[in-house]
């Protein structure tokens, strides 16, 4: 009884109803070991990082990048896999990549302005960044073709436990699990305050995917229902899903996935 009691609290407190399962089918199986599975893009490449190293890979070959000066890389956007984003937060950097990962452009926001520090960063809509800076604890935009930087909203002043971004849209989960957004004009929107987590990656404004105790759920915010994704792996270490392909990453192979979203 004092499990079933858990379980309905869980499911309870978020105002989220348990659905049937969703079933995915499986595609292919591919060997792969890394430190870090970063995920895939719609042209079925692999991003990982080793060693800080940065790889781009698929069957037929793969490409490198490395910058032992700039230190830990702590963030991958690929966005747009023709502008590859690569940030090193500890010396306030961002790099951009070609699709072959060659440099495009290296910006040292301490460079470009001593009131910038960095600690959230993705890629936005027309030569922008998303930025969120410590210093006034703002996010913002910044233009990486005229080194301008546009804060927006007001400041801050949670926690930031997990954060994504997509070319409109700057989405961050507090440490309370609340989920909000904040558009390219400054309006934040709470979004729903969704279950504990191990990992997660949100789709859009509506849907998000997470992980717990190595099962996949689809978190549906328009429906308020919580799906279980049927997958094989009873155990695993990632996962990314792009263009209803679900990758999951084990210590030893990626699983690739056919699952279509309500």
């Amino acid at each position: 009884m004092k499990k079933i009691l858990i379980i309905i609290l869980f499911w309870s407190t978020v105002s989220f109803s348990q659905h049937q399962k969703l079933i995915a089918t499986t595609l292919n199986k591919t060997p792969h070991t890394t430190e870090t599975f970063v995920g895939i893009d719609g042209l079925g490449n692999y991003y990982s990082i080793k060693n800080n190293v940065f790889t781009k890979q698929n069957d037929h070959q793969s490409w490198e990048y490395k910058n032992i000066s700039l230190g830990k890389i702590t963030r991958v956007d690929f966005l747009n896999p023709l502008k590859i984003l690569l940030f090193f937060e500890s010396f306030n950097t961002v790099v951009t990549l070609d699709n072959q990962l060659n440099e495009i452009q290296k910006i040292n926001f301490s460079d470009v302005n001593n009131s910038i520090v960095v600690t959230k960063i993705g890629m936005a809509s027309q030569n922008q960044f998303w930025i969120y800076n410590a210093l006034n604890q703002k996010i913002g935009l910044f233009d990486y073709t005229k080194n301008t930087y546009t804060p927006l909203g007001n400041p801050i002043e949670v926690s930031f436990k997990d954060y994504q971004s997509d070319f409109n849209t700057f989405y961050w989960i507090d440490e309370i699990n609340n989920w909000y957004s904040c558009d390219i004009f400054g309006k934040v929107n709470l979004m729903a305050s969704i279950p504990v987590y191990d990992k997660i990656q949100i789709i859009d404004s509506e849907k998000l995917l997470f992980s717990k105790g190595n099962k996949m759920y689809l978190l549906d915010n328009k429906a308020k229902v919580i799906i279980e994704i049927e997958i094989v792996e009873k155990s695993f270490q990632n996962f990314y899903y792009k263009d209803q392909i679900l990758a999951i990453f084990t210590n030893q192979q990626i699983t690739n996935y056919k699952i279509k979203l309500p």
